[in-house]
């Protein structure tokens, strides 16, 4: 077997594989640190009439600068507009003495007399505008200091993206301070020795800074969002901490029961390390099913999850018993009294016995009561309601945010804007301008739209290409926004610039985009699972040689994901746990969680399922019939899958704390599905579904037959007589 192989080579030489792990890490980090992280942008998510747009506008040589407001309100009561336009002044001097601004427009006072509004444009490639903001914002911040009297804030695209990264920076950065510690504490738990319970950690934080460093060189072929590092470390920590979790309680196991260290770390090898690899395909092959949805956020985050789990996998079958090997008995090493007592205590647990007593005497029974609860939990799913990621979720305790509030409600113009771009056919010029026209003043005279600044109707060098901005008078992802996208799509533009044979119309925005993106995921949805489905279901069969198996892990996770889709919908669809959580409940679940996590779950649940399932085989293959090897696989591995998902929980929940409703959903949802996996369904209703099943389970065809694997413990001494030690 090649992970016994492998073990054996780096136990033989420690230092060589440790140093090998550690180069590799580094060279990864330092690629990652020389290259960059290449982020994605709003065109990098175009499809649809998105698509259309932009090809008009890349068509055309439309060149668009990014721009930035300053805002000037009072502090409190009415604003002194005398005093207000002074400060606007002051303002268009600073600016425009920049080397960096292009542009400066005159102040504009908003209709209700309470604002004072300048618009700065950037100079320059407006990719590249962040490296030119800061000399802005010390502009803005130098004119607030000489009036504080007066509130004078910047707001714009540039500003808002740099404000949310250091806010969500400081997020992750508090995610993997929390994380630390608290798996460190499970480790303990589970260990009772000090260096024992660092080596998973330890394995876990180098797998995610590899991953890390890989994940920014493949961001230059395909950017990363601004999720990729949040899902690298939930993944990595999760994945490297079990796996390590296995194969160090493994290795354990059999010194406990005489063997050298060796041997020991041999028989963890073919055993837990087989499982790892298995279970990590199966992961790979999960996180693979967010390619199906052709979105570059998705495919960014299966990129950082396939590199994290490739580099827990590949640090787990090789440093990982060579650091066994050169620490020996020193990995029990200090002992922390009288945990170390627990966690080396002998015998046969008690409690899992009791658990799983009704499973195995009336498995029938069990499995319809437990299968029946779950069912319970998830049928508030069927009433999920997807919302497209807006403004809304961003929590309002960043400043910025609070200024944007303020912007958009005295200028609406400021807020989400319907960009609508228009193609003339090249002998029709002039009637698809006067329908441009005639579109122009029917979205003038609807309400639906906001009506502080006229509205812009820019045209390309050729005449062809005609590109306007229909500010809403409402946020983004409101039901009016809906409505206004809705009468341009279907209504404005078919009478107006369709009646023009041979014109071209297309409508993008942030409205646009996230009403195309919800659409997006429920086309995806099915699709993503059924593929999941599919490979998870072959690598099972294929892994155990049991159709049997294979059907049952597929309904059990369906089971954990549906439940855990119920409790994403109780907590938020409601506002029950707003203060509970730190949250303001949209009414719905953002459009991208439920396939995000359909995968994350489904690939996260075989490291249980495979590790539990090959414990079962493992003491069938042993001699002992269907129901006693389900009692020994399962008591022997409880306290192993026990502490690794109380690692996965701890980890998930800390995210359930972070600021954005996102992150808050993900924490929650994900902590829930492997709570509920690693209790109810691991400790009730697989062994009551393999009770009911009996003999069938090792079912195998004729296909199968010829390859029906051997016993772990046989093949491990096989593998030592045909390549033996020395």
């Amino acid at each position: 077997m090649a992970t016994v192989r492998i073990a054996r080579w780096s136990a033989e030489h420690p230092w060589r594989a440790i140093t090998a792990w550690l180069v590799f890490v580094a060279v990864c980090i330092g690629v990652g640190n020389i290259v960059g992280t290449k982020t994605t942008d709003f065109d990098d998510n175009a499809k649809g009439e998105l698509a259309v747009y932009q090809k008009m506008v890349d068509d055309a040589g439309f060149t668009r600068p990014a721009s930035e407001n300053v805002l000037i309100t009072a502090r409190s009561g009415s604003l002194d507009q005398a005093a207000a336009t002074r400060v606007a002044d002051e303002v268009r001097t600073r600016m425009s003495g920049l080397k960096e601004v292009a542009d400066v427009a005159e102040p504009l006072p908003s209709p209700k007399g309470d604002a004072v509004l300048v618009s700065v444009d950037i100079a320059g490639d407006r990719k590249t505008a962040d490296e030119r903001l800061q000399p802005l914002l010390d502009a803005t911040a130098a004119v607030q200091a000489a009036h504080p009297d007066l509130r004078v804030e910047q707001v714009g695209g540039e500003s808002l993206n740099k404000a949310l990264s250091t806010a969500l920076g400081d997020d992750f950065a508090k995610a993997e301070l929390i994380s630390i510690p608290v798996t460190l504490i499970i480790m303990l738990v589970a260990f009772g020795a000090v260096i024992a319970a660092g080596i998973p950690v330890l394995l876990a934080l180098s797998a995610v800074a590899a991953a890390m460093g890989l994940s920014a060189l493949a961001s230059q072929l395909i950017p990363a969002s601004d999720n990729t590092s949040s899902m690298i470390l939930l993944i990595g920590m999760a994945v490297g901490v079990d796996y390590s979790l296995f194969y160090v309680r493994r290795e354990r196991e059999e010194r406990a029961k005489g063997r050298t260290h060796l041997d020991a770390v041999e028989m963890a090898a073919a055993t837990s390390g087989h499982a790892i690899v298995v279970s990590g395909f199966a992961v790979v092959v999960a996180m693979a099913g967010m390619f199906v949805a052709n979105d570059a956020i998705f495919t960014s985050m299966a990129i950082g999850s396939i590199l994290v789990v490739l580099a827990a996998v590949i640090g787990s079958i090789t440093v990982l018993p060579a650091m066994l090997a050169k620490l020996g008995r020193w990995v029990d090493k200090p002992r922390v009294p009288f945990v170390w007592r627990l966690s080396a205590r002998g015998g046969e647990p008690r409690v899992w016995k009791a658990i799983l007593r009704p499973s195995l005497r009336r498995p029938a029974i069990t499995l319809t009561v437990a299968g029946l609860a779950l069912v319970a939990l998830a049928i508030p799913a069927l009433s999920m309601k997807l919302n497209s990621p807006s403004d809304a979720d961003l929590p309002r305790s960043i400043p910025i945010m609070q200024s944007y509030d303020r912007m958009t409600a005295a200028f609406p113009s400021t807020g989400a804007t319907h960009a609508v771009g228009v193609r003339a056919p090249a002998d029709k010029l002039d009637q698809t301008a006067a329908a441009v026209t005639s579109l122009t003043e029917r979205i003038k005279a609807d309400a639906g739209f906001a009506h502080d600044r006229d509205i812009e109707v820019t045209r390309s060098q050729d005449g062809r290409v005609f590109l306007l901005n229909a500010p809403i008078s409402s946020a983004a992802a409101s039901p009016e926004a809906d409505a206004s996208l809705n009468w341009l799509r279907t209504v404005a533009l078919p009478q107006t610039v369709g009646s023009v044979a041979g014109a071209e119309f297309a409508v993008s925005g942030q409205t646009a985009g996230e009403n195309d993106f919800v659409d997006s995921m429920n086309e995806s949805l099915p699709w993503v699972i059924a593929i999941v489905l599919l490979l998870t279901f072959i690598i099972m069969t294929w892994t155990f040689r049991a159709p049997l198996i294979a059907l049952s892990s597929i309904a059990l996770n369906m089971l954990s994901a549906g439940a855990a889709y119920g409790v994403l919908v109780l907590v938020f669809q409601s506002t029950w746990a707003e203060g509970l959580l730190g949250f303001t409940s949209t009414g719905g679940i953002v459009a991208w969680l439920p396939l995000m996590l359909f995968v994350v779950l489904f690939g996260l649940s075989m490291d249980y399922h495979v590790f539990v399932v090959s414990r079962i085989r493992e003491a069938r293959e042993s001699g002992l019939d269907t129901r006693a090897a389900i009692a020994k696989g399962i008591t022997s591995s409880a306290g192993v899958v026990t502490s690794a998902a109380a690692v996965m929980v701890g980890v998930f929940s800390i995210f359930a704390t972070l600021s954005t409703i996102d992150m808050k959903q993900m924490g929650v949802g994900l902590a829930t599905a492997i709570l509920l996996d690693a209790t109810l369904i691991r400790a009730v209703v697989l062994p009551a579904l393999m009770g009911v099943l009996g003999e069938k389970n090792w079912w195998v065809p004729r296909l199968l037959r010829s390859r029906r694997p051997v016993p772990a413990e046989t093949d491990a001494e096989q593998t030592r007589q045909l390549d033996p030690v020395g």
